[in-house]
């Protein structure tokens, strides 16, 4: 199908999304995933094909503002953005005026004189994305806020997971490791129930948050009976640069206990489904051998990761209203 065709393709098909940013999964229904996730779906053709270009989005200009550190989802997010032709500016807070006191509100208005349309924003302050969307005129995507959400990662998660199992209802997925600083944890938790999946976590008792339970969450604290229940284990990393207290005794301990080698693995009376957001500390939380086995998904999550973010561009920037 020649590209330019493609948006017309997805108008006809599409409804509009409920929001008008993407702040967090907890503001979207069910509607709002789904539509995401088949528009995803065949974005997901596009970038496998010789031409893997549209121009969906050549009228748009789209800002990347990350406060934080970002590897895996920087980069996708601007190959999304090349993907659909839409012209971009990226920025970085270790080399701007941010160094030199300026607000974020400034930062963004100055970049909004720049005649921008959208912003994807990472952030280390929680709530930094929903301040935002208050404050400007343009399409806001939480990229990540402090340890509260980080929707497209969810949303490229149950994609993944959708891709090896089909239909989520009644699915059990397991979420290993540390849920209190986890933003992919609480996301992931709102995406699977909203589509619904069962889940629980698992990890020692000090880095799971007290509440989680009133989200209709289980706890288990025994890695090898959450594995033998699960379909899914998605294995987050120990994130040290937000804790400021020791939570374990040493990483070493924490590796025994909750890190996923190939030999417990095998020891499953079935096949399981082993993800993981990144970055990943291999000798921690999981193995090599783990990560790049057959039962993992890992660079699947990496490759849909660019397809779902480019349905979220999509879909925002054309929407009504």
């Amino acid at each position: 199908m020649n590209p330019d065709s493609y948006r017309n393709r997805f108008q006809k098909k599409m409804s509009h999304l409920s929001v008008n940013h993407l702040l967090g999964i907890k503001n979207l229904t069910k509607n709002d995933i789904e539509l995401i996730l088949s528009t995803a779906q065949n974005f997901k053709e596009v970038i496998n094909r010789p031409i893997k270009k549209v121009p969906s989005l050549r009228d748009i200009t789209i800002a990347n503002l990350f406060f934080e550190n970002s590897t895996r989802t920087r980069l996708s997010f601007e190959l999304a953005q090349k993907r659909l032709s839409a012209d971009t500016i990226n920025f970085s807070a270790s080399n701007s005026s941010v160094k030199k006191g300026e607000t974020l509100i400034d930062t963004v208005n100055n970049i909004l004189a720049m005649k921008v349309d959208m912003i994807v924003m990472r952030h280390a302050s929680a709530g930094a994305a929903v301040f935002l969307s208050k404050k400007v005129n343009a399409k806001i995507i939480n990229a990540g806020d402090g340890a509260h959400e980080h929707p497209t990662q969810a949303l490229l998660d149950a994609f993944s997971i959708q891709e090896k199992l089909g239909d989520l209802k009644g699915k059990k997925i397991v979420i290993v490791g540390d849920i209190l600083h986890s933003r992919v944890a609480l996301s992931n938790i709102f995406c699977l129930q909203k589509l619904g999946a069962i889940v629980k976590v698992c990890g020692p008792l000090t880095l799971i948050p007290k509440h989680i339970r009133s989200l209709g969450v289980e706890v288990e604290l025994d890695l090898k009976k959450a594995l033998e229940w699960c379909d899914v284990a998605n294995m987050l990393r120990i994130q040290l640069e937000r804790q400021d207290i020791k939570y374990f005794p040493t990483l070493r301990e924490y590796t025994m206990l909750y890190g996923l080698d190939k030999e417990l693995l095998d020891s499953l009376s079935k096949k399981i489904i082993v993800m993981h957001p990144g970055p990943i500390n291999r000798g921690v939380e999981i193995t090599s051998d783990v990560a790049d086995s057959k039962q993992s998904i890992i660079l699947d999550q990496v490759e849909n990761g660019v397809a779902v973010r480019m349905a979220v561009m999509f879909l925002l920037a054309g929407r009504q209203g």
